[in-house]
C-alpha cells in the first residue's frame, strides 16, 4: 500500500555523533511531536540529509520546502521510521500507531475501488473504526461520488486524494504529508490546503511542497531545506522580516501629498518614494509594521485608496534569498525564527 498508517511503536534513536551543520541544535521541547538532533542520512554523492535539526511543536501545521532533491522526502520517511538514518536521532513523541504518511506518488492496486482501498486502510490502522470512518475519509477528500470506481480509472489528482483519504481514514495525530497538491487543479489545491488548514489544533502536519504560497497559506512554521540541510526553521514571517525589505505600492485617487508627508514623519516607514502621479512605494522595518500601520495611516489622511499590494514580500522571495546565498555566509549562525 502507498501509506505508513502503523508503525513500531517508541523514538527511533540511530546512533549519535556528527557536529549539526546548519541551525543550532535547540533542546527538544515538551510540546514537540517530532524532532531531530544532527539527524543524517548520507546516499553518497551529496544526496540524503545531513546534521538537521528540526522542530515541530503540537497542534501545528509545519511547511517544509526545498528545490528537488534539498531532502524532503528522505527526511519525512525518516520520521515516519520507514528508513533509518546513519547518525543521530528522531524522535516522536506520540504513539507511532497514531502516525500516518502519504507519499508524494501513492500507488494502489489497480482492481481495488476506491472504498476498498480506504477501508483496507481502516482496517489495518483503525480495525475498532467502522464503515462510517471510510465514508467520512471519502467525504472530506472529495471523493464521495466516486467510492464504486476502480483505481485503475483514477486521473492522477484523484489518486492523490485517495492517498490522502486512505491516510486520514485511521484519525492520526500526526500526519506527514509529502506534497500533497502536486497532481491537483487550482480548484483541488485550494480544497486540500483548506482541509490541511482545518485539521490545526486538533492534529500535528508535516507537509512538503514546492508551491511556496501554498505553505505561505496554511503553515504555522516553515523549515527550508537545500543540499539535505536545514537552512531555516521558524516563523514565514520572521523570514520575510529577516531576507527582506517589506514594501508596499500604494495608489490613490487624491491626496497623494498628505499620505507622503504622513509616511516621511511615521518612524516605521523607512524610505518612501513616489512612483508616478498617485503612486507611492513605502518600505517598512516589518511586515506588521506596514500591515498594522498602513490602514490607519490613510484613514488619518483621507486618502482615497485605489489599491495597496506587496511588492516580492512572499515566501518565494525569502526562499530564494536565503537559498542564493552561497553556504559559507551563513556558517556561524544560519537564520531561524523566533524560539517556539
Amino acid at each position: 500500500m502507498a501509506f505508513a498508517p502503523q508503525l513500531p511503536g517508541g523514538d527511533r534513536t540511530d546512533g549519535h555523533g556528527g557536529l549539526g551543520i546548519g541551525l543550532r541544535a535547540r533542546p527538544r521541547h515538551a510540546d514537540d511531536v517530532a524532532s531531530t538532533v544532527n539527524l543524517t542520512r548520507d546516499y553518497g554523492h551529496g544526496a540524503g540529509v545531513f546534521g538537521v535539526n528540526l522542530h515541530v511543536p503540537r497542534g501545528s501545521v509545519y511547511g517544509l520546502v526545498g528545490p528537488n532533491g534539498s531532502g524532503k522526502s528522505s527526511l519525512l520517511s525518516i520520521l515516519a521510521g520507514i528508513r533509518h538514518a546513519d547518525r543521530g536521532s528522531a524522535r516522536i513523541t506520540i504513539d507511532r500507531s497514531a502516525v500516518a504518511l502519504c507519499p508524494d506518488v501513492p500507488e494502489f492496486e489497480p482492481w481495488l475501488t476506491v472504498f476498498e482501498v480506504v477501508d483496507l486502510a481502516r482496517s489495518m490502522a483503525a480495525p475498532d473504526k467502522g464503515r462510517n470512518a471510510v465514508i467520512g475519509a471519502l467525504a472530506i477528500t472529495g471523493l464521495a461520488g466516486a467510492a464504486h470506481l476502480k483505481v485503475a480509472h483514477l486521473s492522477r489528482g484523484m489518486t492523490q486524494r485517495l492517498g490522502l483519504a486512505a491516510t486520514l481514514v485511521g484519525d492520526p495525530q500526526l500526519l506527514i504529508l509529502d506534497e500533497p497538491t502536486s497532481a491537483l487543479d487550482p480548484t483541488g489545491r485550494a480544497e486540500i490546503l483548506d482541509l490541511v488548514e482545518s485539521m490545526r489544533t486538533r492534529r500535528t502536519v508535516i507537509f512538503s511542497s514546492h508551491v511556496l504560497s501554498d505553505v505561505q497559506r496554511v503553515a504555522d512554521i516553515v523549515g527550508v531545506l537545500r543540499n539535505g540541510r536545514l537552512l531555516y526553521e521558524g516563523s514565514t514571517r520572521a523570514l520575510i522580516d529577516a531576507r527582506l525589505t517589506p514594501r508596499w505600492s500604494l495608489r490613490v485617487a487624491e491626496g497623494a501629498e498628505r499620505v507622503v508627508a504622513a509616511l516621511e514623519r511615521t518612524p516605521w516607514a523607512t524610505h518612501v518614494e513616489t512612483a508616478g502621479p498617485q503612486s507611492i512605494l513605502v518600505d517598512a522595518r516589518s511586515m506588521e509594521d506596514g500591515e498594522r500601520g498602513l490602514p490607519r495611516l490613510l484613514a488619518s489622511c483621507d486618502a482615497r485608496l485605489v489599491s495597496c499590494e506587496p511588492v516580492a514580500a512572499n515566501l518565494e522571495a525569502a526562499f530564494l534569498a536565503l537559498t542564493n546565498q552561497p553556504p559559507e555566509a551563513r556558517r556561524d549562525g544560519m537564520p531561524r525564527g523566533p524560539a517556539l
